[in-house]
């Protein structure tokens, strides 16, 4: 005869343990962490594919990050002078091939509008043009504007350009709409960006002596071949692998990495990995570029 004390104890142990597997399996994520966890087991599970995991990765990622985070930096901005003729003009917006060029009078901090690319064009067909009756205005956000409410902005205002000023009222850089999307879906491509069919190291020498774009998917044994390098590749498979690894993070656009006999300057990249570098073998015996400013051999905390 059975000990009903006994059986009843044992179901409380068997209810007790469903109910602790349950918690465990449906638990609602107390942080982003466990979130991220619960979204990772997702897509072991085939429940979501990589992409879509990738993009809500992303799209948490956003709210974490401020404008200073990805923009432009000054030195890279490419902006117009309202004084200058518009021959001059007309040459630099088809040689930049940027929609939308930022145009300050006087000083670079002193940014009066935005010159959309279309309008230019079309006021090529007129006699007179005053380049100032077809600036649009400026928007000018802190450095410290979250993405999320950033991107937000945008929508709302349809806007697709944003001027990111420093705590004394001076630009320190620009961010556009293209720029707040590419860390929710990654990179994009336009007709401007790298030729597929080109390969992967693609020589600049119409524009400048020696230099290369390299994707950062390249693997260090090509990159080695074609440079005549001895990079390692015990650690890392691709540039941008090396490049990371190099820096313990993921490098901010715009900035220089120096690996002698290579000076890497950053072309594109995304808050999660580098896509394209510019690349040029540097001469041991010419100084290079200011450790304080540029050289990340000397600090990996270049600001943009």
């Amino acid at each position: 005869m059975s000990d009903p004390s006994h059986s009843q104890s044992s179901h409380r142990k068997e209810r007790g343990l469903l109910e602790r597997l349950s918690y465990l399996l449906l638990r609602e994520p107390e942080d982003r962490e466990q979130l991220l966890e619960v979204l990772q087991h997702a897509h072991e599970r085939n429940l979501l594919d990589a992409d879509a995991l990738s993009m809500i990765e992303g799209v948490l990622q956003v709210g974490e990050l401020a404008a200073r985070d990805i923009m432009i930096p000054r030195a890279q901005m490419d902006l117009i002078d309202i004084e200058d003729d518009l021959h001059q003009i007309v040459t630099f917006a088809v040689e930049k091939a940027h929609s939308r060029f930022p145009v300050y009078e006087g000083s670079r901090d002193n940014v009066i509008g935005v010159l959309l690319a279309k309008d230019l064009l079309q006021g090529q067909l007129q006699d007179e043009v005053d380049l100032r009756d077809m600036l649009r205005p400026a928007v000018f956000i802190p450095e410290s504007k979250r993405l999320n409410v950033l991107l937000r902005d945008f929508r709302l205002n349809r806007n697709h350009i944003a001027l990111v000023v420093d705590e004394f009222g001076g630009v320190a850089g620009l961010v556009t709409i293209e720029d707040v999307l590419e860390q929710i879906v990654g990179d994009i491509e336009d007709e401007y960006d790298f030729d597929e069919e080109a390969g992967n190291i693609v020589s600049l020498e119409g524009n400048e002596v020696g230099v290369y774009r390299v994707r950062a998917v390249t693997e260090i044994e090509q990159f080695n071949e074609v440079f005549g390098t001895e990079f390692s590749d015990e650690q890392s498979d691709t540039i941008g692998g090396l490049i990371a690894d190099h820096l313990g993070r993921v490098p901010r656009r715009g900035e220089v990495i120096v690996m002698p006999p290579i000076r890497f300057e950053v072309m594109r990249v995304d808050a999660r990995q580098l896509h394209v570098v510019k690349v040029q073998r540097i001469d041991p015996d010419r100084p290079t570029d200011s450790p304080s400013t540029f050289d990340s051999t000397a600090s990996s905390s270049n600001s943009q």
